[in-house]
This record gives C-alpha cells, structure tokens and sequence, in this order.
C-alpha cells in the first residue's frame, strides 16, 4: 500500500497518440516479432515522491486476421515523470494506440521545507 502523509494530493492526468504505423507502413503494423513504443512523459509540476501511475487503452486499432496481442505500461517513475511503453509481439499488426493516464501523489506544500 502507498501512503500518502502530505496534506496537498495531486491528480494529472494525460493522453498519448503512441503511434499510427499503418499510415505510413511503421513497424507496430508491418513487422514481425518483439516491437515496442516508448515516450516520455514530463509532469508540468513535480510530485513530492514518484506517484502511483495508472495506464489504460483508450483507443487501439488492430487488424482482425493476426492474433491481438499488446501490453501497455509506465516504466522509470519518478516524482517528474515516466515512460509510457507499449509492446506487442509476434504476428500483431497494430495500426494506431492511443493510451491514457493518471498520476497520484503527494505534492510539496508552502509549509514543507529541507535541510540540506
């Protein structure tokens, strides 16, 4: 279980195109085998800690005649951002993904300070 101990919680919350392969023969629709996509994200603000990360579908489309295989996640978290990743393997021809997600955690408050 996260804790959070700050009185000041922060929710962002984002969307990704990740890619659109087949309007221009990219790998996720033409090629074979492990492939994947990755981006960065950058939270306009810092979070206090690295938040809990939540990633989610929004949109895919996929051809019907090749098994649908996909796994989407965020890698790297930190207290400014993640990496937003989709994969997907073997004889999957995906056309497009659009992911999206939320960030939860504690915020700095005026009243925190650090000694160094």
């Amino acid at each position: 279980m996260k804790r959070i101990t700050s009185g000041k919680l922060g929710v962002v919350q984002g969307s990704k195109v990740m890619f659109s392969d087949f309007a221009d023969g990219g790998p996720m629709w033409t090629g074979q085998g492990e492939r994947q996509s990755r981006h960065s994200v950058v939270f306009k603000e810092s979070f206090r800690e690295a938040p809990a990360v939540m990633v989610g579908l929004a949109m895919w489309d996929i051809d019907h005649k090749s098994t649908s295989r996909g796994d989407l996640v965020a890698e790297n978290v930190t207290r400014k951002g993640f990496d937003l990743v989709f994969r997907t393997w073997g004889d999957t021809r995906v056309a497009r993904i659009r992911a999206d997600w939320t960030a939860i955690g504690a915020m700095r408050d005026d009243d925190d300070w650090e000694i160094e």
